[in-house]
């Protein structure tokens, strides 16, 4: 098909979005079982993790293709700015959903539950003695039952430690960890707009490497959680609020870390991307930086103010 303006490429049909859909729904049916201590969980949780990036991997080649062929009309490529921004956005509303759960939590179930205002009757009735405190550290179930309650708050809790210890506190390394990638990503993207090919791939380089970093820190903050301190996902509502704004954070860091990843690849093993012709990576750092700032938001709630 000719490339000219005005002209739309239309790919062949693909069974891409079906295997997608499929390897997605492995993970989370893996996710489930694990978390509920199913024996098979890890297995069906890797196994639907390995489909997915298989299909991510494919998807991609697919696309480089097309593009490397000159088939993407000015048309086409317009409209994957317009998808990436869709995309994104539709992430920004996904984690919007989980920050108005905390609030909601924090701000209105919380007080009200401690007795609060109209609800002072309820909290006598319901959980009488129990006193609402954010990070939540005795649970209802624990000032209704005492010592024979199923539902335990954590032994400590992830907050800011003060300035003092704040050097050894995992989440502010992390913190420097993701804001320095988001600098690396910048000039990795001055680079290619330069025309800056090693600089490009020593900068995108580290950033890949910043990721993975992070995600390795993170590993070791819940085995933390999990070891030493009593926080797990059936620690009470602050457990649950805690892994669920961290985990799927760290979720999509996986994800931008291979995005990146694969751009990396291109560029040192294909040499692809050039100064007017570098949208997969562009996209891939609208990402990154839409993860980082997610991050920003996340550690002033959950952290600072948790």
């Amino acid at each position: 098909m000719a490339t000219h303006e005005g002209s739309y490429y239309v790919p062949e049909q693909s069974k891409l979005p079906i295997w997608a859909s499929f390897g997605l729904f492995l993970t989370v049916f893996g996710a489930a079982h694990w978390i509920n201590g199913n024996s098979n969980g890890p297995m069906i949780f890797f196994a639907g993790g390995l489909v997915f990036a298989f299909v991510l991997w494919s998807w991609f080649s697919a696309v480089i293709s097309e593009n490397m062929a000159g088939l993407n009309s000015p048309q086409l490529k317009r409209s994957y700015v317009w998808g990436m921004g869709w995309f994104i956005f539709s992430e920004v509303m996904f984690f919007a959903a989980f920050f108005g759960a905390l609030f909601y939590v924090r701000t209105m179930a919380l007080p009200w539950l401690g007795g609060e205002g109209h609800a002072a009757a309820t909290n006598e009735f319901l959980w009488k003695g129990f006193e609402a405190e954010w990070p939540l550290m005795t649970t209802p179930d624990m000032a209704v039952n005492g010592d024979k309650a199923t539902v335990l708050g954590p032994q400590q809790n992830m907050s800011f430690p003060g300035l003092v210890a704040m050097f050894s506190w995992l989440p502010f390394w992390n913190t420097v960890i993701l804001l320095s990638s988001s600098v690396t990503v910048h000039f990795a993207h001055s680079a290619i707009k330069n025309d800056k090919r090693q600089a490009f791939n020593a900068w995108l380089g580290l950033t890949v490497l910043l990721g993975i970093i992070f995600l390795v820190l993170q590993v070791w903050e819940y085995h933390h959680a999990y070891t030493e301190l009593g926080l797990t996902l059936e620690s009470g509502i602050y457990g649950t609020t805690f892994f669920m704004l961290t985990g799927f954070h760290g979720a999509h860091v996986t994800l931008g870390t291979f995005m990146l990843l694969v751009m990396l690849l291109r560029s040192v093993l294909k040499g692809h991307f050039k100064p007017h012709d570098n949208f997969g990576f562009e996209a891939a750092s609208w990402y990154w930086h839409f993860v980082d700032v997610v991050w920003v938001g996340l550690f002033i709630a959950v952290y600072i103010f948790g």
